[in-house]
Parts: C-alpha cells; structure tokens; sequence
C-alpha cells in the first residue's frame, strides 16, 4: 500500500487589517509560498473595523496565497457598536471581497473542516464581543459533521474559544460547554480558534471523548503573551500535532499535550 503522507495546516487568526503587523504578513505569506500548506483555516478578526477597504486588503491578501483557505467570522468582522444601524440590520454587506471564503467546510485527504459561528450582533451583556453559540450555528455544524466522509478527522473552524484555554485573554463563550460536548459526541476530534492572540492545544474530556481546543497566535500589532504567531497543524496517520511559529528567533516546537 502506499505510504499516507503528511498533510500540512496553517492554522493563522485575528491578522486585523487596519491594524495589520506588516513584517509579520509578509513572514507569514512567505512561509506558505515556501512550504505550500494544503490549506490556510483564518479563524476569524480578519479585519479591525469591519471596513470596506479592510476587507478587500485582507481577501486580496488570502487570495494571494494560492491555497485552499476557509474564512470565519469573528467580532471585529461586523461593525462596530457606534454603527447600529450596520451591525444590527446589515452587519454584512461589507464581505463581497471575502465572501466566497467565509464558513467554507474544506474537504482534504484524511480531514474535513467545518465552520462554526460564534459572533453575535446583539447579546445580553454589555461585552459583545464575547462569544455565543446559537442553536441555529450548532445545528449546522452537527449537519455537515454528520455528512463526513468515514474515517476523516474532523475539526472545527470558529473564531471564539468554546471554553477557556488558560490564556490572558478570554472568550466567555456562551453555550460553549454545551455545544463542546455536543460537538465531541458528533466526532470532532478539534475546535480551531482565535480570539485571544495567543497560541494553545488544550485536550478536553468530554463525552467519553478527548477533543482538542486549538487557539493561534494574531499577526497583528496587537499581541499579548506571545510575538506574531500562526499553527501549523501536522496530519498524519489519523494523528495530528500542533506547532507554534512565532516571528522571533524561537524555533517552531509542539504545544500538544500528551493525551
């Protein structure tokens, strides 16, 4: 039989155009024009005020990168609180440059991704930028789980941490307990995410099952306890492993734990 090869992620999050690291865009761009990821999963806070302009740069930017790429919403991707009218009513009229990437389920050798919404227009609570995950947007993400391919790895595509991942930053994902488990009771074995800028790979119990919460670094100015960092996501053999890269003399090292 032939021998099942390695397939590579880039797992990259929260690039915020408008606020965009340059040197950073430019390393990561490189890394993937040199290496050749099979594909690129943005997990969210492309842009920094929801602009126009910042979403054209930012699809030109991941169009560029000639690879498969699957975009997801996060909360600096709709308008912001001073913009009501926009983001209550047409939070997304803005996306044309993007839009053929946004919650796209890729399909690869030996790996389905499948989005997740998180991002909320409105929520009880005075912080909107927090996470939640509607009924409707679990409902979805269990469909299309139930629609892969046997024997595929499934991850999970979202812009908000379900639960924490130890970091500085927080998600406080509503309903994310709950749809952590559901998900795990599915078959997902990751849930991708962002939010928080730093880089994690967290093995959670639920439902009998271990599911991993995977977190990347930002590639904006905006970075907390870690420089500019993405994941890269090694497959192989029905396993996967988590590298952080950062834009620093660090080598890139594994952060999964030992399950």
């Amino acid at each position: 039989m032939p021998e099942a090869r390695t397939l590579k992620l880039f797992h990259v999050s929260d690039v915020h155009f408008g606020a965009e690291d340059p040197a950073a865009i430019a390393w990561f761009s490189e890394r993937v024009a040199e290496e050749k990821p099979d594909a690129v999963i943005m997990t969210g806070d492309l842009t920094m005020r929801a602009t126009k302009d910042e979403f054209q740069q930012g699809g030109d930017w991941l169009r560029s990168l000639g690879v498969p790429v699957t975009l997801e919403v996060g909360n600096h991707d709709i308008p912001y609180y001073w913009d009501p009218f926009r983001r209550l009513l047409a939070p997304y009229q803005r996306y044309a440059a993007v839009e053929q990437m946004i919650e796209k389920p890729l399909e690869l050798p030996g790996v389905t991704v499948v989005p997740l919404k998180t991002t909320a227009r409105a929520q009880w609570r005075w912080n909107w930028s927090k996470g939640r995950v509607s009924p409707g947007s679990l409902k979805r993400a269990l469909a299309m789980i139930a629609d892969v391919p046997k024997g595929n790895l499934i991850f999970i595509g979202a812009h908000h941490p379900l639960i924490e991942g130890g970091t500085t930053g927080t998600a406080k994902t509503r309903n994310g307990d709950k749809a952590l488990t559901a998900l795990a009771e599915a078959g997902a074995h990751a849930v991708l995410s962002g939010h928080v800028h730093d880089p994690f790979d967290v093995p959670v119990e639920r439902a009998g099952r271990i599911i991993r919460m995977i977190g990347a670094g930002t590639l904006s100015k905006r970075t907390r306890g870690s420089p500019p960092a993405f994941n890269e996501i090694r497959v192989e053999g029905g396993k996967f492993e988590t590298l952080a890269r950062t834009l620093s003399d660090e080598a890139k090292h594994s952060i999964t734990s030992e399950v």
